[in-house]
């Protein structure tokens, strides 16, 4: 699977791609990576690709004809733009975008990018979270990030991907190592008796109470969420 990213500081996220997961990922030719520059479309003879903003407005805006270039360079590819206005970026977005060969994020920069490139060439629009960042190169990184570990070979044991959270709109279960106690706080005492079919159905509980507690949206979501009670949720988190 191929990213690009269409930015003016490369520099940003080259060094994420050098090291661990994403880093082997890459060494394994499992993904690949380009970055474009826009300045290097630029019709401008001092490279320039902003511009202030046609009707006022505070701030610079990228320009439409070097990041159209950009993209006219490019081989068939799935453009994306995250911009405020987008839906909000979601594990199951990670895992649809992951059956697509060939993805390019065009990481907006000043004020943003003419709307023109969106309403001619982007084709899904994406929201990482209700802030503003100074550049999408890390909105960008966050969503590569998410969808190359749902390629086969990505992640070293492809079924931690079957519990992690957002699956099922579940919130991961507690994890623990050892020691068993630590600073007088001891693991749920079912996880140390080996009976793996218990530890499953406990865990699966905690994720239920979890989810409902600090994430009562997804929580609704569920098809058909077990009945749990409060006292229950107290006895589970207790190793009951």
């Amino acid at each position: 699977m191929k990213f690009n990213f269409i930015t003016l500081f490369p520099n940003l996220i080259k060094p994420y791609f050098s090291d661990s997961i994403l880093g082997r990922a890459v060494d394994s030719k499992f993904i690949e990576i380009d970055f474009i520059n826009p300045r290097d479309f630029t019709a401008d003879k001092h490279l320039k690709v902003d511009e202030y903003m046609i009707g006022g407005g505070a701030g610079l805006l990228m320009q439409a004809q070097p990041i159209m270039d950009a993209l006219n360079s490019l081989e068939k590819t799935r453009t994306i733009y995250l911009t405020p206005v987008g839906k909000k970026f979601t594990q199951n977005d990670a895992k649809r975008l992951s059956k697509i060969d060939n993805i390019t994020f065009i990481c907006g920069r000043y004020e943003g990018i003419d709307e023109r490139i969106i309403e001619s060439s982007v084709n899904e629009v994406f929201c990482i979270g209700d802030f503003v960042l100074t550049g999408g190169e890390l909105g960008a990184l966050c969503m590569c990030d998410a969808i190359s570990r749902n390629l086969k070979g990505v992640l070293g044991n492809s079924s931690s991907l079957d519990v992690e959270s957002f699956e099922e709109n579940l919130l991961e279960a507690p994890s623990f190592t050892k020691p068993n106690v630590y600073n007088g706080m001891s693991v749920v005492s079912a996880f140390l008796k080996g009976n793996h079919a218990k530890i499953h159905v406990l865990k699966n509980n905690m994720a239920l109470c979890k989810t409902r507690f600090f994430r009562p949206d997804l929580y609704q979501k569920l098809k058909s969420p077990k009945n749990i009670r409060k006292k229950d949720e107290k006895q589970i988190y207790r190793g009951i």
